[in-house]
């Protein structure tokens, strides 16, 4: 396992749509094992593919740290290969979100509250998976990265133009 740099905003790799990935094989869990140690070292609680360069159908999740908990007391990673919401509800929550990619920016977002998620795991079997709360409102940001959303695509138009340039200018200085 190594960890990989993650891509920042304005790094336009992230607007890319990913790729299905055909089948789950070595490579695939390499890559999985990699994205979970660099969202952790981060620290995150979710991670797409795309965001550290690779454009395939691959992310993963892990929403149980407890509020006081240090990082190693609690882990519970799901790694999800070709997720899809198959189904959503028509009640809506709102969740201040932020994102790797998008460091120390966070934004309150409107999504579905529960949503049903297909997915092949790490071994390659489909599994299907139901959440609601903070594990619905990461599903759908994660997902929404492999489609080139960011959740700042969420909000209104003049708070997503003012943190584009914010990065944007941030990147000139690089």
């Amino acid at each position: 396992m190594s960890l990989r740099p993650i891509l920042i905003l304005p790094d336009t790799r992230l607007r890319l749509t990913s790729a299905p990935v055909s089948g789950v094989d070595d490579d695939i869990r390499a890559l999985l094992d990699d994205m979970l140690e660099t969202m952790y070292d981060a620290p995150g609680i979710g991670l797409a593919a795309i965001q550290v360069g690779v454009a395939k159908r691959v992310i993963v999740v892990d929403v149980a740290k407890r509020e006081g908990e240090e990082e190693e007391d609690v882990k519970e990673p799901i790694f999800l290969v070709n997720p899809e919401v198959v189904k959503a509800s028509e009640e809506l929550s709102v969740y201040e979100e932020g994102c790797l990619s998008i460091p120390e920016y966070y934004a309150e977002v409107e999504r579905p509250e529960r949503v049903r998620v297909r997915y092949l795991d790490r071994l390659g079997a489909m599994q299907e998976m139901d959440a609601d709360g903070i594990m619905a409102t990461c599903l759908q940001h994660e997902i929404d990265h492999l489609n080139g959303v960011l959740f700042i695509d969420h909000i209104s138009r003049l708070k997503r133009e003012r943190v584009i340039k914010k990065f944007e200018k941030e990147a000139r200085r690089r």
